[in-house]
């Protein structure tokens, strides 16, 4: 039996221009496949995620305690190298297809996933100034995405393997090192500057421990922010994550 085609799109998390931000493959699965064939789409895509989504059926979950309320998709994240428990802006691509493909007339989407149930809610952009955009004769909604996460914990570092992150951070001075339980180091830097102007040694990060480094700063008083952040994984095949 000839298999079904799967339907995606490329969307970029984090922005509203065009080739901008952070983007991901996002694949709608009519059917299982193999993991093998999900990982050789993610390597041929070659972003930093591939997301595949298969709607679950709810009339067979009626009945069972763990019901869902809302529209329940499986979801999946691969790097071009290999699978992973948990991606923030693939999630958001997600969601954004699927509240835009007109496929669902709802305000929120369940995902099962392997860090557990994640929840997509679209909130009206309340702003009156901007007149609404339209496409093909139809108002183009401007909404946002609303994401529930489960909290990454932080865990005192050990000195051993802190000790081996001196030629990873290329000499910057580092206030403070903390790992999470995703096993990731991260390092406080003293300025935006720094973090901007840092300079990653790939070869150096991918002989750390753990699976990335993330460098982070408090953004400066009057920002609009409240802190700046790189990450890297090149163990994952992604060298830096773009945002």
């Amino acid at each position: 039996m000839a298999r079904k085609p799967v339907k995606y799109s490329v969307v970029d998390a984090f922005t509203e221009l065009p080739f901008k931000g952070n983007p991901a493959a996002v694949c709608l699965l009519e059917e299982e496949r193999e993991d093998d064939w999900l990982q050789s789409v993610a390597s041929e895509f070659n972003l930093s995620e591939t997301c595949y989504l298969t709607r679950i059926d709810l009339e067979s979950a009626r009945g069972s305690p763990n019901a869902a309320l809302h529209p329940r998709f499986r979801l999946r994240w691969f790097t071009p190298v290999t699978e992973v428990e948990l991606c923030g802006h693939a999630t958001l691509a997600a969601a954004h297809t699927l509240f835009t493909s007109g496929l669902l007339k709802c305000n929120t989407i369940e995902f099962l996933t392997q860090s557990g149930i994640l929840t997509a809610k679209k909130v009206p952009d309340l702003k009156k100034s901007e007149p609404l955009k339209y496409e093909n004769g139809e108002a183009n909604e401007r909404f946002f995405i609303e994401l529930d996460f489960p909290a990454t914990t932080i865990v005192e570092d050990d000195s051993v393997e802190v000790s081996s992150l001196h030629k990873a951070l290329s000499g910057a001075s580092a206030l403070d090192i903390k790992k999470t339980t995703g096993h990731d180091f991260l390092v406080e830097l003293s300025s935006v500057k720094m973090i901007a102007d840092f300079k990653p040694q790939f070869d150096e990060i991918q002989k750390c421990p753990g699976r990335g480094l993330i460098i982070t700063a408090a953004a400066p008083e009057g920002s609009e922010f409240d802190f700046v952040s790189r990450f890297f994984c090149p163990k994952f095949g992604i060298n830096e994550v773009e945002c």
